[in-house]
């Protein structure tokens, strides 16, 4: 039996940079506490976590400079746009983390942030390792290759 798309599971933001950045060794989904002016405005998709990054601080997982956009609505009861925001992990995954970052050259980056089946916002955050340049132009290369390639099956040559 197919599955239906369920209409609450979509795509608010995606840092689509973080890739070309850095080398993704291993992703994790966190959940991230929100006040519910932000729920809101992330409903009409008013989101931006492409200069954003994770800490580790004090022994909790913090998001640190991602943007979500005021909610008129709220007047009063608005919330600040660039606040840092507590990403909820288990104790383990907080454990493997700390480990991760401790290593050199490790760095946690926010990849996705969607909401799942059930209608809660997720963050989908990766343990990565910057790129060097050389690495960046590899990247672009095998990238360009493969257009050229699906381009060249699609002539039928």
């Amino acid at each position: 039996m197919a599955h239906k798309h369920d209409p609450n599971s979509k795509l608010i933001a995606e840092n689509r940079q973080a890739r070309y950045h850095y080398a993704i060794e291993e992703d994790l989904e966190a959940g991230i506490v929100l006040t519910g002016s932000e729920v809101k405005s992330l409903r009409r998709g008013q989101s931006n976590i492409a200069e954003s990054y994770a800490s580790i601080e004090e022994g909790e997982l913090w998001l640190i400079n991602s943007y979500i956009a005021a909610y008129k609505e709220a007047g009063v009861f608005g919330h600040e746009e660039r606040r840092r925001r507590k990403l909820l992990v288990s104790k383990r995954q907080l454990s493997n983390l700390w480990q991760e970052v401790g290593r050199k050259g490790m760095t946690i980056v926010p990849l996705k942030m969607y909401f799942n089946d059930r209608g809660r916002v997720k963050l989908l955050i990766g343990t990565a390792r910057g790129k060097k340049l050389a690495d960046k132009r590899a990247t672009e290369a095998k990238r360009d290759w493969d257009r050229q390639k699906q381009r060249l099956l699609k002539q039928g040559l």
